[in-house]
């Protein structure tokens, strides 16, 4: 069995746990990564129920922030957030996330999430608004990429990961958490 759970990114001068936005799941939460700026990523290991709401954490903060639901390691929801471009999302490993959802006859991928050119313009506005620089292709190939095979350096921790790896590039793609 995969990972379960939650990453949460947002820059802040107080622990992200801290903020309101994220009362439900402050018990929980663990810082994995910071970066320069105030980013922070912090894990929630879980399978069931929300985070919390990254509009409201956005506004808290007043910088964007982006939440990752991690599918049994195969695939990733990405729901993002920033103050002034709004909300928008979008998953990472399609083929495995249309399984997952068992997208009905008649219905595609696109019907839930932002196709990938769509998503990635989505994001570069969201880079930008966070202060970062971030190319539209190189988020599109994140975005329509298959997760590969575990990395060797993965830390355990991270559970031999796969749709993970993918997530942690979209990081570095948007210029927030380097790899």
């Amino acid at each position: 069995m995969g990972y379960w759970g939650y990453y949460v990114v947002g820059r802040g001068e107080r622990p992200l746990a801290e903020c309101d936005a994220l009362a439900g799941v402050k018990e929980g939460m663990e810082l994995r990564a910071e970066a320069a700026g105030g980013w922070q990523v912090w894990e929630f290991p879980s399978g069931d129920g929300e985070v919390g709401n990254m509009n409201v954490l956005a506004a808290q903060t007043g910088a964007p922030a982006l939440f990752g639901y991690v599918m049994n390691s195969d695939c990733v929801v990405v729901e993002a957030a920033a103050p002034e471009s709004g909300a928008w999302t979008t998953c990472l490993a399609r083929s495995a996330m249309a399984r997952h959802l068992g997208v009905a006859e008649g219905l595609t991928l696109e019907d839930y999430f932002l196709d990938a050119r769509d998503a990635a313009e989505r994001a570069v506005a969201w880079a930008a608004e966070a202060g970062c620089d971030a190319d539209a292709e190189a988020l599109a190939e994140v975005l329509t990429a298959d997760p590969g095979p575990p990395s060797l350096s993965t830390p355990p921790e991270r559970g031999d990961s796969l749709a993970e790896n993918l997530f942690f590039r979209l990081l570095d793609r948007l210029g927030v958490v380097p790899l």
